[in-house]
């Protein structure tokens, strides 16, 4: 289960992303874009202490880009070439947002949802004295191979879908029927 909390945070993820993907390698839109939220679902962190969440976003009518997330509550040691930024959360305060792909809690939560075939994770969202469940925009289903092993390998422009056999984290959201392919594991 993904805890949230109804909150204020600024600056958005939104932007800072939209100062972070310019300088990166895979990345071949506007220098200033303006990033918009195609779609996203939570992984659920089992220490709880770690937020991580698989964005899609787009700039303009580009390409739709895999940018998973992770929130935490300190620095993470080692990880300053992953860091996009840091928020303030009206309930949490400062939070550090880095690029999941650097983040070892992402990678073994990953690695687990697609040995296992896991799904994303229910989000619950706190606020105002009450709690609702909300419904992802993305679907995230992992092939299910416990004997699958290696490192998690993000791919940014997520469109083929699956081989049968491959050990995969896919995805689906509006508009695309047939789940593609957004991780897989590497020998």
């Amino acid at each position: 289960m993904a805890l949230l909390h109804k909150a204020d945070i600024r600056p958005t993820k939104l932007e800072l992303l939209s100062g972070w993907l310019p300088a990166q390698s895979w990345y071949s839109g506007p220098s200033d874009p303006d990033v918009t939220r195609v779609a996203a679902g939570r992984l659920d962190d089992p220490a709880g202490a770690v937020g991580l969440e698989i964005m899609l976003v787009q700039v303009g009518d580009g390409p739709v880009l895999h940018t998973p997330l992770t929130y935490r509550g300190a620095p993470l040691d080692g990880a300053d070439e992953f860091l996009i930024g840091t928020t303030e959360h009206s309930v949490l305060g400062t939070r550090w947002v880095y690029d999941a792909a650097g983040d070892p809690v992402f990678a073994a939560v990953l690695a687990d949802v697609i040995r296992t075939g896991g799904t994303q994770a229910a989000e619950e969202v706190h606020g105002d004295g009450e709690v609702v469940i909300r419904q992802p925009s993305l679907f995230l289903r992992g092939s299910g191979s416990p004997e699958a092993s290696g490192a998690p390998e993000i791919l940014r422009r997520p469109g083929a879908p699956a081989t049968p056999g491959e050990a995969t984290l896919t995805g689906r959201w509006s508009g695309v029927d047939t789940p593609v392919v957004l991780a897989r594991l590497t020998a």
